[in-house]
């Protein structure tokens, strides 16, 4: 079986917490990729490891650079459009699941086959 892959929607999962992200959207979006460092390895109370963890980032946080078992996707537009694209494109063949709450991008990856976790499924 292929490894699963992750997508994480950075900016729907900073939004889902009232915490001062707004403030410093970079630096935010770097503590979250730090946190799902080693997912990778051990995976999701419901996805075991091995996964491919990808974080996609948009807007003032484009830059945030990936480490060792986090992937940076850079939206150039719309994060959602990016996500879906990253979906059907890496998708092929292996289970996928996104983590956002937005209704809207849901139903976009559930038609292509994914799965959808709320943003309390990562570690922020």
């Amino acid at each position: 079986m292929s490894v699963p892959l992750l997508v994480v929607d950075a900016a729907n999962v900073l939004g889902s917490k009232p915490d001062g992200w707004w403030r410093d959207r970079a630096g935010a979006t770097a503590r979250l990729r730090d946190g799902l460092v080693g997912i990778n390895a051990t995976g999701l109370p419901d996805l075991p490891g091995p996964v491919e963890v990808v974080l996609v980032v948009e807007g003032r946080a484009r830059d945030v650079p990936a480490v060792e078992g986090v992937r940076v996707v850079r939206a150039s537009g719309s994060g959602d459009d990016t996500i879906v694209a990253v979906v059907a494109g890496e998708g092929a063949g292996r289970p996928v699941v996104v983590v956002t709450a937005d209704r809207g991008l849901r139903e976009r990856v559930t038609a292509l086959g994914a799965a959808v976790r709320g943003p309390s499924a990562v570690p922020r």
